[in-house]
């Protein structure tokens, strides 16, 4: 059966240490929290253009007060029936009160406004895709960052190792120089190799500092250098099955988001053409007026009107035809884009499945390596105690020794961090998406992606 994605690869590593650093630096994650932002944002505006396919309806109540002034009425105080009111102005005083339901509503004769409410929820999608990615962009970069300082710390146990070993043969060395039995060189010789390998001591333990610092600023914790790690470097987890399908890359965020932007660009290029066409807007009122409060909820005084508006652009100096352009142009550079996202995924893939079965032909061989050279030590200096061989021998064999072990450790954390690619480029674990179709093409006939929250 198809399976999820597995977002939470890094669970397969077995360590306890990094899962839980991972769960932190993600959810404390300033990329992630503005990765956040940007899908609210994005739900917002999906939530604008949709309601625009809806009617708009609101209610009003009004009232008004007005005094108008009027000079004397002069000889009109003469007729009969009216009091004479002489030179003295008279003040009217009038009222009305309203209250009214009003109705308007864009008809989407041609889609247009389906258009771009598909679109909008086409960048929600997005933005969603994208914030997946930050996410496994910062548990890759605080893998990474794990990985290195556990090697680096690894690194400073076999120096001190080295160190003590070392010490150890220049003191022997020194014995046998100061009674005559090697000579004088030979102590140098042993010297200058212990003082070497304590500065490399001093050096590996400095990127230790260095490495655990840049980690808990991942953590967003002060930089102490005193971050816990494991002992030693997880075993590589078991490589994924053979056969992949294809389908499996469109689960990758940055696919997945380069889809969802081409299906947005496709929509606002049919919407941007569909602005040629006419509209057909209603209006419509319903209500009561009266000079009189009380009669508000009168039914003798209700009110109403309806209208609408056939709106057919004729010349607007071009503007419309070039917003086609400029969709049309922009839904060409998001299919080379999507094209693009899929070439470089295919690439990634095959790159890190390549580099994973190296990386393990290299390690098998370095171990092997490095037995033979810890072997080559110990012969070359018992027969350096018995004159056959010289000191500059044992030397050689020393430093072989150290560079085939230190090897080992470095391949390892490679095929690790090789292997956390190779996660990134199929989007999570090895499982298969369930009901993912690989899609290519950008025009509006592209079926629109389903609402996650209305």
């Amino acid at each position: 059966m198809p399976t999820q994605p597995d977002d939470d690869w890094w669970v397969r590593f077995g360590d306890e240490k990094l899962t839980r650093l991972i769960d932190e630096a993600v959810s404390e994650s300033p990329q992630v929290g503005q990765a956040l932002a940007r899908v609210e944002q994005a739900r917002a505006q999906a939530r604008i253009q949709r309601a625009a396919q809806l009617p708009q309806v609101s209610a009003s109540a009004s009232a008004s007060r007005s005094r108008q002034t009027l000079g004397g009425l002069g000889p009109i105080g003469d007729l009969p029936g009216v009091p004479d009111a002489g030179d003295a102005p008279t003040a009217f005083i009038t009222e009305n009160y309203g209250l009214s339901l009003d109705v308007s509503w864009e008809t989407d004769l041609f889609g247009a406004i389906r258009a771009r409410s598909s679109a909008a929820r086409a960048d929600f999608l997005a933005s969603e895709a994208n914030l997946r990615a930050a996410r496994q962009a910062v548990a890759a970069q605080t893998a990474r960052t794990y990985f290195s300082l556990v090697e680096a710390r690894a690194q400073v146990d076999l120096s001190q190792e080295v160190v003590e070993t070392f010490g150890e043969i220049a003191r022997q060395v020194g014995n046998r120089a100061d009674v005559g039995i090697a000579p004088p060189n030979d102590k140098l010789l042993a010297i200058a190799n212990l003082e070497s390998s304590i500065a490399g001591l001093q050096q590996r333990e400095e990127n230790v500092e260095r490495l655990t610092r840049r980690l808990e600023v991942l953590m967003r914790d002060y930089p102490s250098g005193t971050l816990p790690t494991a002992a030693a470097l997880p075993p590589v987890p078991a490589p994924p099955p053979v056969g992949l399908p294809v389908d499996l890359l469109t689960r990758r965020p940055d696919v997945a988001a380069a889809q969802f932007n081409l299906r947005a660009a496709g929509y606002r290029t049919a919407a941007a053409q569909r602005s040629l066409l006419p509209s057909l807007s209603l209006t419509g009122s319903a209500g009561t007026a009266s000079d009189a409060l009380g009669d508000l909820l009168d039914g003798d005084f209700f009110v109403w009107s309806i209208a609408g508006r056939l709106l057919q652009p004729i010349f607007q100096g071009g503007r419309l035809r070039a917003q086609v352009r400029l969709a049309e142009g922009q839904r060409d550079e998001a299919a080379e884009t999507y094209v693009d996202t899929l070439l470089t995924a295919l690439s990634e893939v095959e790159t890190a499945l390549a580099i994973d079965e190296e990386l393990a032909t290299r390690e098998a061989a370095l171990s092997r390596a490095a037995e033979a050279s810890q072997r080559s030590v110990e012969i070359s200096f018992n027969r350096y105690r018995a004159g056959i061989d010289p000191f500059i021998t044992v030397l050689q064999s020393q430093q072989g020794a150290l560079d085939a072990r230190s090897s080992v450790i470095a391949t390892r954390r490679a095929r690790l961090e090789n292997r956390i690619a190779l996660h990134l480029a199929l989007g999570g674990g090895f499982g298969t998406p369930a009901n993912t179709p690989l899609f290519i093409g950008g025009g509006s006939t592209a079926p629109a992606p389903q609402e996650t929250d209305r």
